[in-house]
This record gives structure tokens, sequence and C-alpha cells, in this order.
């Protein structure tokens, strides 16, 4: 257990003199990471993989996700969300196509329409702990947006969205000037020094993506662990999990996005799921990978991609099991991220 321990030490950001760990939530970079306990397949240190029976990824929940919403802060937990449901009878638009669309885009593309470091999204991560008097598994969603400049410099602003308003996008982003939306709660705002941005990747975390999709799944498992690298299905959970890290640090411009959807084309493992709503409202198409994800195997996930460009428009994971000690039912909705420009 002495690999799965050192991950779990590496997902908690608090250092260890900053007082109780029970006061301070995971932020959704760990989320991500605790994420990848679900799914990944092999660790290697230089790659941040983890080996997990099924037994270990039981444990490894237990002991790190019980304390998410032990004191999450002073914003009030929230309701589940549910699953979006993608519509069955709309044509679905196959990856390969979409792919094509995606690149007949980037020819046009022009030397400015390059990727930019940095994100924009809401996002919420499932909470959960165990025992009799345990709060529902909810926690509140987050709009996150993020800026890294070329000295490995940035800044960060973490927002609490609306309940009231979901979908409602409460950072405002005037070409770098980052205002909210009347009362929305800041629950974190900090300016990084330069070279901040290489840690933990190195500088490679901040060379530009590569164009061409199977050099840019190299670069996502090199960087993020994302299995398999010969582009067979066996490796496609893992390689969402990776995009995801990935989109959080960068937005792709449209030669990035046409390697995005060729590489989730070639990548097999993921089916057409028919036309889906998101959670920003905008009109997408889903595809799903039902398949196994790892030791727990009781997961499903979506990605949600625009059908006219192929830009990422958001990614959700679902329960396809009860997991009763976490009171989980099949069908819940484990996290969900919603990508803005």
């Amino acid at each position: 257990m002495s690999d799965e321990l050192e991950l779990l030490r590496a997902a908690n950001p608090v250092p260890a003199g900053e007082g109780p760990w029970r006061d301070r939530p995971l932020d959704a970079t760990a989320e991500r990471g605790l994420n990848r306990l679900l799914h990944s397949a092999r660790t290697r240190r230089a790659r941040r993989r983890l080996v997990l029976r099924a037994e270990a990824a039981v444990l490894a929940l237990v002991g790190v996700l019980a304390f998410t919403l032990s004191d999450a802060g002073s914003s009030p937990a929230v309701a589940a969300p549910a699953a979006l449901v993608p519509h069955a009878d709309a044509s679905p638009v196959p990856l390969a196509e979409l792919a094509r669309r995606a690149e007949a885009r980037a020819r046009t593309a022009g030397p400015s329409d390059g990727p930019r470091r940095g994100s924009h999204l809401q996002s919420w991560y499932l909470g959960m702990r165990t025992g009799p008097d345990a709060a529902p598994p909810a926690t509140v969603p987050e709009e996150r947006i993020t800026r890294w400049h070329a000295d490995g410099s940035g800044s960060e602003l973490v927002v609490a969205t609306d309940p009231r308003h979901p979908g409602r996008p409460v950072i405002h982003d005037d070409h770098g000037r980052w205002t909210t939306v009347g009362g929305a709660e800041v629950l974190h705002r900090t300016t990084y020094p330069p070279g901040s941005g290489d840690r933990p990747r190195g500088p490679a975390a901040r060379t530009k993506p590569p164009t061409d999709p199977a050099a840019l799944r190299a670069h996502l498992a090199s960087l993020y662990g994302s299995g398999d690298t010969a582009g067979t299905a066996s490796g496609t959970p893992q390689l969402l999990l990776a995009l995801s890290s990935f989109r959080q640090e960068w937005t792709p411009g449209p030669r990035e996005t046409a390697a995005i959807v060729r590489m989730l084309a070639d990548a097999g493992g993921l089916r057409p799921a028919g036309a889906v709503t998101d959670r920003l409202g905008r009109r997408g198409q889903a595809y799903v990978h039902d398949g196994p994800d790892g030791g727990l195997n009781a997961t499903r996930q979506m990605v949600i991609l625009d059908p006219r460009t192929g830009q990422l428009l958001g990614t959700e994971i679902t329960f396809t099991k009860d997991l009763p000690d976490f009171r989980i039912t099949a069908g819940e909705v484990m996290s969900y991220e919603a990508w803005m420009p």
C-alpha cells in the first residue's frame, strides 16, 4: 500500500503545519486525483498511476473522501444534481464525423487561434462520508477561472455558484479583469509567483500541447498518466480523466480541439448517445463509455462535445451500481465539469 499512501498524501492540498486537516476540503485537482483511484490500471511513479484491487479502491474512498464534507466551509450543502439525459431519438453524430468537422475548422484557423494556458469551468464533485450521522452526499457547485503566463506565474479565482440559479456563470472575465455576479461567495482567490505553473509536472506542463492525435495521447500519458497509449478501448476511462486534467490547465484552440476529437474517435469504447443540453444550457452531443473502469467498476463516463466545432463542453461521471456504505444508488452523479471559453 506504500504507493497508494504516497498518492493519497499528494492529493491532500493542505500542508501538515496548517491546522486540522478536517477543516479544509479537497480542491478540484485533488478531487480529480481521487477520481483516478477508481479508474487507474497501473502506477508508475513518473506517471502517477495507481494499481488498485477492488478492496483497495474502497479503502481509498473511505480513507480520503470521508473528510471531504467534514467542514466544507460556510456554504450550505445542496442536493446532488440529476444526471444528464441524452435524447436517444435524435440522430447521433459519430465521433469520426465530428472529428472531420473539427479538422475542417482547424484548417481555417489563424496563427492567433492557438491554445491558452488556463481554464474557466463550473464543476461539482461528490463529497461522501460514512456513519450514522453522516451528512447527505452533496457539495456546493463551484466556478473556477485560472490563468497562467509564460514565466509560470498565474492567478486563480474560485466562487460558489448560486444554487437558486443552476447553470448561471458567476464569474465574468473582462479580458483578464475578473468580477463576480451579485453576491457570489468567493471561496479562494490567489496569485501564483513565477515558476508555480511548472509544479508538479515540470516545464513540460507549459509546453503547448501537440496537434497530432497520437502525439497528444502520448503527451497526456506523460503528464497525467492516461493509461494505455496504444489507442485501445481498455485505456479510454483513464484517457478521459487525463483529458479532464489537461482541460483544467489549457483552453484548446481549433487545432488542439481537432486533435482531441480525433484522439477520442481513435480511442474506441465511446458510443454516441444522442443530443444533450449541458449544465450551462448549451446543446451538445454526448458520447458514453460503459465498459470496465477499474477497481470498483461502478461508474459511467460521458463526454459532451459541440456538434459543430468539436469543442469539449463538459464531462459527467455517474454511478452504475449501488454503494450502500456511502448512501449512493445507481444513476447518481459522481462529478461533472462544464467548460467555458
